[in-house]
């Protein structure tokens, strides 16, 4: 169970949470580094054994650090193939940043790598920047508290979102893809590499070089996909929710056929840290009769908002703040599929309360998120970037076609792409347009940014590393350049990411 002490309660309950998963706050300011392995683990996924992989820290998988505690990480491959972790949120050193060749190559079956930087406070994840590890569920928490989180005394619950099939990525790539570049699939799976999104990307499943040159504008006539669904009409052009059914929606591992209960008190108080770790699904939460207030993204803290429902992309997060009643009782939260009647969740119940079996399918199908910005519009930073002089713009065109299934930034797929350029100190608007009919989350390595346009509409929005740009929209962000390094700046829907929808920002040295 994803789920962390408050007050000593759940040691109380120690016995009805022995299968616990969540790590633990077990390794206080220490010299010592965390061992965390790459490992495959077995699933029970509505009573179908499935082998994944995972990340497996000293109290199970993911990592959590105290407040001031030093990411000081040894990474052990485990697998039999190799890999390499990128800590989504974190701002390392460029050379531990966790993307293959740049510039540490990936590691072997067998090797240890070791990590040593500041930690930034926050809810974020860290996962394989291999798109076919991380369609295997190679992904984990990696929270990071803060003193004023021990100070709210409120029980902490993780909840982990993933999409899962029972095939293999390749085979799903290749499904989406319609068979575009499904000759590459193989090349992949015989690859060392594993298809890893470098030189060129020859070796991604889905990825070919035939058929290159597509520009943003180009094929907004959505074709139908095998296994795809969730379409909307959007001004009389057809908007892609969805672009696979995936077997199963998985919320710390688990579907609603058997969902995580999580022991919580009567009146308590609970911070919901929820994590869109899926592939290619993005989701709404739903608090339901539970009193809400959402006060973070992206591990960034924002002006509480109140509601129930809250959604998120592929990529990001969300801090809730739930208040319960001073009453025994049982309340589900559940994730529900964009455009669509999967959906999957946990629930925090009394001790003794009865649990109800809730099914996997809604009656209704979930909207569309966030098509007119206005979840994103209502987010106002609590800690804004300081306000400067805009040195250097840079407009990102998003475009793509589900035929060929191809998916540019600048017209480009990776490989034949030309890097976003900034010096180091600069400040800095990149503006995400996307001309296609698909949404995408945008996310930027080694530096936070803050949300400043939504529609050409100035804003004073969230920080972020990852953000939703809905089809047919522009979304402006600000942000300070960092390091000197190439950074990867990249869709994290993975399909799209795996047919090349990454270019990099390229930060030089201040002169």
């Amino acid at each position: 169970m994803y789920t962390l002490s408050r007050r000593g309660f759940l040691a109380a309950s120690a016995g009805a949470i022995a299968a616990a998963q969540m790590p633990r706050l077990a390794f206080a300011q220490t010299d010592s580094p965390v061992t965390l392995s790459a490992a495959t683990r077995t699933l029970d996924i509505n009573g179908r054994a499935a082998t994944v992989f995972g990340l497996a820290g000293p109290g199970g998988q993911g990592l959590v650090l105290d407040p001031g505690q030093m990411f000081r990480v040894d990474l052990k491959n485990d697998l039999d193939v190799a890999t390499i972790i990128h800590w989504h949120g974190q701002i390392p050193p460029n050379a531990q940043d966790g993307v293959p060749d740049m510039p540490m190559p990936l590691l072997a079956p067998g090797e240890t790598r070791s990590y040593d930087f500041e930690a930034r406070p926050g809810t974020h994840w860290m996962h394989s920047h291999v798109p076919i590890q991380e369609m295997q569920l190679l992904a984990a928490p990696l929270i990071v508290r803060t003193q004023e989180d021990l100070a709210a005394d409120r029980q902490e619950v993780v909840m982990f979102l993933h999409d899962f099939s029972f095939k293999s990525p390749e085979e799903v790539l290749a499904e989406i893809s319609g068979g575009y570049g499904a000759g590459h699939a193989a090349a992949a799976e015989a690859s060392p590499r594993q298809g890893v999104p470098m030189e060129g990307l020859g070796g991604m499943p889905g990825m070919g070089h035939g058929g290159m040159g597509h520009g943003a504008m180009g094929g907004m006539a959505m074709g139908n996909m095998p296994g795809m669904g969730g379409m909307m009409d959007m001004g009389g052009m057809a908007m892609d929710l969805n672009d696979y059914n995936w077997d199963a929606y998985l919320a710390n591992d688990r579907t609603l056929s058997d969902p995580e209960v999580v022991r919580v008190e009567r009146g308590g108080r609970i911070r919901l840290r929820v994590i869109n770790a899926a592939a290619a699904t993005v989701f709404w939460i739903d608090t339901g009769a539970a009193e809400a207030r959402l006060v973070a993204v992206d591990g960034h803290a924002v002006q509480p908002i109140a509601g129930s429902r809250f959604g998120l992309a592929m990529g990001q997060r969300l801090d809730i703040e739930i208040d319960l009643p001073n009453e025994g009782g049982a309340w589900p939260i559940i994730a529900l599929r964009e455009g669509a009647r999967e959906r999957t969740g946990l629930i925090l119940a009394t001790q003794g309360a009865e649990v109800r079996r809730l099914d996997a399918v809604a009656e209704s199908e979930a909207p569309a998120f966030d098509t007119d910005l206005a979840q994103e519009a209502r987010l106002v930073a609590l800690n804004a970037l300081p306000d400067r002089p805009v040195d250097r713009s840079q407009m990102l065109m998003l475009g793509g076609s589900m035929q060929p299934y191809l998916w540019t930034i600048n017209g480009a797929v990776w490989g034949q792409h030309q890097p976003i350029t900034a010096r180091s100190g600069e400040r800095v608007v990149l503006s995400f347009h996307n001309m296609s009919m698909m949404a995408h989350p945008m996310h930027l390595h080694g530096h936070v940014f803050q949300v400043v346009g939504l529609n050409g509409r100035r804003v004073t929005g969230a920080l972020r590393d990852t953000v939703h740009v809905p089809p047919m929209s522009r979304v402006d962000v600000a942000l300070d350049a960092g390091e000197a390094a190439r950074w990867m700046l990249h869709c994290h829907h993975m399909p799209h990411l795996a047919s090349g929808m990454m270019t990099e920002f390229a930060v030089t040295a201040s002169v």
